[in-house]
């Protein structure tokens, strides 16, 4: 099964895991890591996607760990990042046979539901994939770490970097 065959998200999402022997498990192991820390960070950095896409659970998971592994030489305590989709849809495969005899095993299209092969998230375009608060002096790191993060995903994504706290507020602190 490859990825670039789920991309497009079409018709109706399935998403009754109650119907379904064998369900495949989650692969993203956090949604949220780093450490909270109210009225402390500078930045906020979200990644968008620019179009509509179904994202596979794994490439989520690797997009969340090159971003995270990047950021997290800055030190754990310098930055909070979460993942901001959840993947519902279940993707299913008809595996079909492809060797000599093979249309003597298999029943081709008939009774085709296939197999839950993996899970995916629906994501329409502008919508928020993955988000980080950081420090000023982290923000370059945070920007390679989402450049990183967004070659990990199959579609082109947008970084959005948003100040939290004005000149005003920070001069008020010192």
């Amino acid at each position: 099964m490859r990825g670039v065959n789920y991309r497009e998200p079409r018709g109706m999402p399935y998403v009754r895991r109650e119907y379904i022997k064998g369900k495949p498990q989650i692969k993203i192991a956090r949604f949220s890591s780093g450490q909270y820390k109210d009225n402390f960070y500078e930045y906020k950095l979200e990644l968008l996607t620019t179009e509509a896409i179904q994202i596979r659970h794994n490439a989520l998971e690797s997009a969340r760990l090159a971003a995270n592994k990047t950021m997290a030489r800055a030190g754990d305590t310098s930055f909070f990042s979460s993942l901001r989709v959840y993947p519902h849809v279940l993707l299913r495969e008809n595996k079909m046979i492809a060797t000599a005899g093979a249309d003597r095993l298999q029943e081709g299209m008939r009774r085709a539901f296939g197999k839950a092969t993996g899970l995916a998230a629906r994501i329409q375009p502008g919508q928020v994939v993955y988000e980080a608060y950081v420090t000023a002096q982290n923000l370059g790191l945070a920007k390679e770490a989402f450049k990183v993060a967004s070659s990990k995903v199959g579609c082109p994504m947008l970084i959005r970097i948003t100040p939290l706290k004005d000149a005003s507020q920070k001069e008020e602190e010192e």
